[in-house]
């Protein structure tokens, strides 16, 4: 058996896997709680997956929106940070089995996110890409910009549109905000730096399989939504979904086709699976069956939280609380309360999420926002929008990279990292095998 290099602690070992909001709020409320923390990653940052599109569509640098996790922690006396991947658990013996070796563990926690669902379609799997980690957002804009540099090799427009048909799948908020940050790179950023290309060559599409943009918004915000994404020039189809995509043609649900080579999917999401769990408490979302404390279903001492937990407590969300970043950080905080209680062999303290409302940004000066009985859109909506996002992010040298980058940007129309730093891929499905996925 290896045993990797971890201090030996006389206090109960909590292990965390996964450095996302969940882990990190987790980690920190147990700062001075009597417990040796060991929290494990597969890489050394935290990811700010909200503006992950605005990397992929050249508005920031990928280091501006992830943070060192020995950075987050550096003053935290209690905890013990390892790049690993999990391979496996034994819960009989308390054994979490991972790359680096075995680890023991007290108390156990999964927080390791989601990834992109495909719902089973190996074809949209193999030749769309999705949108979850930093890798695959650089390897979007380095694309992106190879297919605008290969148009201008071409005569032919009609061998140019399937390049510059980008399509987006899926009508949340992310792929509302993709779908408005590729029509403001058309409208602002193609004239100057692409002048030989008509901008009519270049189409952007936004689809959605149900009946309306942003599912958990009101029916007045999102026909706002649609009509602003329309006056950027998107082509909005809702009650549409894809059938097959085969890398250049995309087959639509009502029987239309559209030819292009750009297919990127945020339709949907599934928790990370986890080896060793037994089958009947992972559900074929890849979450993971948990009560009201959070404790995995027949486990006193192992837990899920944020988008891996399946939660069915609370009438509100019958199929489980929302994927999103407030779900993680409040139950890794309530969790953390609950660790203590534990120690303490006292009561635990059941979740009840808060929703804290809603926001997706369209493009410049729009945004749409819900907060409690409040609807706000447009400019006002746009700058609340910008705030939270940047109290949001982890450390003062990122907030300031950011803010400077969007205050340039919103007077010079600029996007500042239009360079491919590696050569891109010929196309979707290369790009996939580069990024690994």
């Amino acid at each position: 058996m290896i045993q990797p290099n971890i201090p030996e602690s006389a206090q109960p070992r909590v292990v965390i896997v996964g450095g996302g909001f969940g882990g990190i709020n987790l980690a920190k409320q147990l700062k001075h709680a009597p417990v040796q923390i060991v929290l494990l990653d597969r890489n050394n940052y935290h990811l700010f997956q909200p503006l992950l599109y605005q990397v992929s569509t050249a508005g920031l640098e990928p280091d501006s929106i992830a943070f060192p996790l020995r950075g987050i922690f550096r003053k935290q006396k209690n905890l013990v940070f390892r790049m690993a991947e999990v391979t496996g658990i034994r819960t009989a013996e308390n054994i979490l089995e991972t790359g680096i070796g075995e680890i023991r563990y007290d108390y156990l926690v999964f927080a390791t996110g989601s990834n992109t669902n495909f719902f089973g379609n190996k074809a949209i799997e193999d030749n769309a890409i999705g949108m979850k980690s930093l890798i695959e957002a650089v390897q979007i804009r380095n694309y992106v910009v190879k297919q605008f540099e290969e148009s201008l090799l071409l005569k032919d427009p009609e061998e140019i549109k399937p390049k510059l048909n980008f399509v987006m799948v899926g009508g949340g908020p992310t792929g509302v905000e993709l779908a408005g940050a590729f029509a403001e790179l058309r409208k602002y950023i193609m004239p100057k730096d692409y002048p030989d290309l008509p901008q009519s060559l270049m189409n952007v599409y936004l689809i959605e399989a149900g009946p309306k943009l942003l599912a958990s918004f009101s029916e007045k915000t999102s026909e706002r939504t649609i009509k602003a994404l329309q006056e950027l020039g998107v082509k909005v189809m809702v009650n549409t979904g894809v059938k097959e995509y085969d890398g250049h043609i995309i087959t639509l649900s009502n029987g239309e086709t559209i030819q292009s080579q750009s297919l990127l999917w945020s339709a949907g999401v599934k928790g990370v699976p986890v080896t060793g769990l037994p089958q009947d408490i992972l559900l074929p979302n890849g979450r993971i069956v948990v009560n009201e404390f959070n404790q995995v279903k027949g486990y006193e001492n192992v837990f899920a939280i944020g988008d891996i937990a399946q939660m069915t407590n609370d009438q509100r969300f019958p199929k489980g609380y929302p994927m999103v970043a407030q779900v993680a950080i409040q139950q890794g905080k309530n969790l953390a309360h609950n660790i203590r209680l534990l120690l303490e062999k006292k009561p635990l303290k059941g979740f009840y999420y808060k929703d804290l409302g809603s926001m997706a940004t369209i493009g410049r000066n729009r945004a749409v926002a819900e907060f409690a009985n409040m609807r706000l859109s447009g400019y006002f909506a746009w700058i609340v929008w910008m705030i939270v996002h940047l109290m949001s992010l982890l450390g003062f040298r990122n907030k300031l990279v950011v803010f400077i980058n969007w205050f340039y940007r919103y007077f010079t129309y600029e996007r500042g990292t239009r360079i491919i730093i590696k050569r891109g891929a010929a196309n979707i499905v290369k790009l996939r095998q580069t990024v690994g996925v």
